[in-house]
């Protein structure tokens, strides 16, 4: 399977239902079941060509089987999205996409590309791992919502927090329980990374 990358300047049909597919799959990390909306992907899409953002869509036979939106910031370059159809996983396109935003990153003189990854999103986080990705690089915390069961707590060095965990399964780098019994408790081991 021979994946061809393209520089998008335009949003087209299949590229504003990739962008809703991965709207939904992402919701379904944090256990919401929502609709496809495709006019909102074509919103979204346009919103980071007109922001002049990076994008590159990935041609299979001439189908389109998936995207990648980067940012630069400061000649950073940040993953804002990637974004593979289901019948094309597992056969180089994400590689290929995240290829490219590296590529970016080197123009720049940089060696990485930062992601945001949910937590959940264990493929991404198993992908990343294999391509090096291995710093834990920040947090995003935020005030619990009204009336959410927060089911487990993560310690990150000295500092412990809640997390709500979907699924009944928890995947962190480094990470380890310190009580193989405490079903709530996982430390991540810095000196391990």
């Amino acid at each position: 399977m021979q994946v061809k990358l393209i520089e998008v300047n335009q949003v087209n049909d299949t590229l504003a239902e990739m962008v809703a597919l991965f709207r939904v799959e992402l919701r379904s990390y944090k256990g919401i079941v929502s609709k496809l909306n495709i006019e909102a992907g074509r919103e979204e899409m346009e919103e980071y060509l007109s922001a002049k953002f990076p994008v590159y869509a990935a041609l299979v036979d001439g189908e389109y089987a998936g995207y990648v939106v980067c940012r630069v910031d400061s000649e950073v370059v940040w993953v804002e999205s990637i974004f593979v159809k289901e019948e094309y996983r597992r056969h180089g396109v994400a590689t290929a996409l995240h290829s490219k935003a590296e590529e970016i990153a080197a123009s720049y003189g940089d060696d990485t590309v930062y992601n945001y990854v949910h937590p959940n999103n264990h493929r991404m986080i198993e992908f990343l791992r294999k391509r090096g990705y291995t710093v834990l690089n920040l947090i995003e915390i935020r005030k619990p919502y009204k009336d959410e069961k927060l089911t487990q707590t993560i310690a990150v060095g000295e500092h412990e927090f809640d997390y709500w965990l979907l699924r009944g399964q928890l995947w962190i780098t480094y990470g380890y329980r310190k009580d193989p019994e405490d079903k709530t408790k996982w430390i991540i081991d810095e000196e391990a990374a």
